[in-house]
């Protein structure tokens, strides 16, 4: 038997190998984590329509229509070992709430490669893969759905079932929701997936027998079913990588939409995942029901009538006050037919504190911007009610409803509902504008913002311009924004880009031509054709996006305030003196990538010709932003004595963005 001495010095040694094998092997550590509510949690990266709530429930997407909406655990998880998959357990309470009697379209616990799901699409497609992604074996993407509509080109058979997907939409096996009752000869009883109750999910995946088991059953059911719904032997190893995220998808569609919840989830590659807390599972706030249609307000009204003269005298009273408002009703029907998100104006003066002054984000000439949080969600907006005075408010008003509520797209900001009284509701976005970070903010007494790095600039820029080239050639119209500038481009808390502000957009079908127009728009980004044509399109908003590459990449205004200087004519001026670089913003002090540099400053002049069949397509700029086309620096650029519609044009405005909205009047939700 060694000396205690020798005992104490051989412990040691073992000790330190230990210590010095747990840091150089880090990655053979499992994951294993639980969230009993998601208030305060860490580690989670959300996106889309996804947000957590107070009170701590996880919502994927609320009850409009076109959402998409992702929450994934931030860190990638190992998932595979060798030629092996590593067994995985997870456990999940989620919640299904519709108004009417048919939501859509589901959620999902989904292991993917990339938390960005690239070519990602609502509707049937759960946010998981898109059209033209769907059955690609280079998605590396498992779910497991939880799908409440049928559709038969998916070979759906139920429209409340749970199916297994492999790089597809079209489930490999799927079953009805249900589970099988341990103290009932195991019979299997029905769970309907949009009953408003909370249910639990367990997936559990057998790495060594390669057999993936989904169990589901309501919380109220006092133990997990033994026998699984779905218990089917899948090998998991051509769709996994090395490492891969884990988390929810969800979607709604284009005429049906839910509110998809997430409470608890409990995950582990270390065994059997934690159990949840179920005493601690967050509240789904109310559902508030459907307002009346205005046809049973009419028919009430009637009836009330024919019984007493002081109803009739209340009745004249309203046909005067919906007259009032006709062309708006007429230009609204269709758009409330597909998103119904009127909201009371009880609830706006609420969530704004009777729209105080304090609670003022900007102001402009058509009206005020201020802050407030919904007292149904919880959820911090942006109010913008627009001036009632004279026709061109109201017509501002349409526009955006007209366009903007019907899409959906990361880039753009997304319009959260509305009032009949001129009143427009988008999502809050923290960080302000660009030209505040670029410019600061007139007159303020906050601190700056922090200076924009190089990196960040170019992030917004692909942004904006995967923006625009959704609005130009994605969508089922042609939208012409004819604003596009920084102080229209908003940023979320992650700096992430959405373009804003439609009330000067202009929608016209694929393959017209745009119609002649009013020339507005903001001076120093308005194309010099305007003057003769008259027309917005594709190109006019080109030459806009050009400007702004040139604004964030040399930090300068359009037209310098003080002397009157033409950033256009300024960086041309490099460029034909073969020192393009000089023009980038002195206060990054050479911090910036030299390359991507002079491409976005090239691609600044080659949007900005004065010729716009000269201009690239926003396809084509969106390309050699992302480094799918080469910049050919032996191109010719086209410029006139004109760079733009200036001042010294201002005969031909009719309505200039002086009447607009101020710079940054929506901060943080124009």
């Amino acid at each position: 038997m060694a000396p205690p001495a020798t005992r104490t010095a051989l412990l040691g040694y073992l000790a330190a190998i230990s210590l010095l094998l747990h840091c150089l092997l880090p990655s053979l550590a499992g994951a294993d984590f639980v969230y009993n509510g998601f208030e305060h949690a860490a580690n989670l990266s959300l996106d889309g329509s996804a947000s957590v709530l107070r009170g701590g429930a996880l919502r994927l997407t609320h009850d409009s229509n076109s959402l998409m909406g992702h929450a994934f655990f931030d860190s990638p998880v190992q998932v595979v070992r060798g030629n092996s998959v590593i067994s995985f357990s997870t456990a999940f309470v989620f919640d299904i709430v519709t108004v009417d009697h048919g939501g859509g379209h589901g959620l999902a616990f989904v292991v993917a490669a990339s938390k960005a799901l690239p070519g990602a699409s609502y509707g049937i497609y759960l946010g998981l893969l898109g059209e033209n992604t769907n059955g690609n074996s280079s998605n590396h993407v498992f779910a497991v759905e939880f799908d409440t509509m049928q559709v038969r080109r998916l070979n759906e058979t139920d429209s409340n079932h749970v199916g297994v997907d492999l790089n597809s939409v079209v489930s490999n096996v799927s079953e009805p929701a249900g589970y099988f009752d341990d103290d009932d000869d195991g019979r299997n009883i029905s769970v309907k997936l949009e009953s408003a109750q909370p249910i639990q999910a367990w997936v559990d995946y057998d790495g060594r027998t390669k057999v993936l088991n989904v169990t589901i059953a309501p919380v109220s059911v006092p133990s997990r079913p033994h026998r699984p719904l779905i218990s089917r032997a899948i090998d998991l190893l051509p769709v996994f990588k090395r490492e891969m995220y884990v988390g929810f998808s969800s979607s709604t569609g284009e005429k049906l939409a839910s509110s998809h919840y997430i409470l608890a989830w409990s995950f582990s590659t270390e065994g059997a995942a934690k159990a949840i807390d179920l005493s601690r599972l967050p509240k789904v706030p109310k559902q508030a029901a459907p307002p009346p249609s205005l046809s049973t307000v009419i028919e009430i009204t009637a009836s009330s009538c024919v019984a007493t003269l002081v109803v009739i005298a209340a009745a004249i009273v309203l046909a005067l006050w919906i007259r009032r408002r006709a062309a708006l009703t007429e230009m609204l029907e269709d758009w409330e037919l597909d998103h119904p998100q009127r909201l009371p104006y009880k609830e706006l003066y609420a969530a704004t504190n009777g729209f105080e002054a304090s609670k003022l984000l900007g102001a402009g000439g058509f009206g005020q911007v201020y802050k407030g949080v919904l007292r149904c969600s919880g959820d911090e907006v942006a109010i913008k009610r627009i001036s009632s005075s004279g026709t061109q408010g109201m017509r501002e008003f349409v526009a955006e409803v007209a366009s903007l509520g019907r899409m959906r797209h990361r880039n753009l900001v997304e319009l959260r509902g509305w009032w009949q009284d001129l009143l427009l509701v988008y999502e809050f976005m923290p960080n302000g504008s660009l030209d505040e970070h670029l410019f600061g903010r007139a007159g303020a007494v906050m601190p700056p913002k922090p200076l924009l790095t190089w990196g960040q600039r170019v992030g917004i820029l692909r942004g904006v311009a995967s923006g625009l080239v959704y609005l130009h050639e994605e969508w089922e119209q042609v939208v012409v924004h004819r604003d596009v500038k920084a102080s229209n481009v908003l940023l979320g808390a992650d700096m992430a880009p959405r373009l804003g502000d439609f009330g000067l957009a202009r929608l016209y079908e694929h393959g017209a031509d745009p119609a002649t127009t009013r020339i507005v728009g903001t001076l120093g980004y308005m194309a010099p054709e305007l003057t003769v044509t008259a027309r917005a399109s594709r190109a006019t908003d080109l030459f806009a996006f050009g400007v702004l590459l040139l604004e964030v990449a040399c930090g300068c205004r359009p037209i310098d305030p003080v002397t009157g200087e033409s950033l256009l004519r300024r960086v041309r001026g490099h460029h034909v003196s073969g020192d393009l670089v000089r023009a980038v913003d002195e206060r990054l002090d050479g911090c910036y990538d030299k390359k991507e540099a002079r491409l976005v400053l090239w691609l600044g002049l080659m949007c900005s010709q004065s010729r716009p069949e000269a201009r690239p397509s926003m396809r084509q700029a969106c390309q050699y932003l992302d480094g799918e086309l080469e910049m050919r620096e032996e191109a010719v650029l086209v410029f006139s004595d004109v760079d733009s519609l200036d001042v010294g044009s201002s005969a031909f405005l009719t309505w200039s963005s002086c009447n607009t909205m101020s710079g940054g009047s929506l901060l943080a939700g124009r």
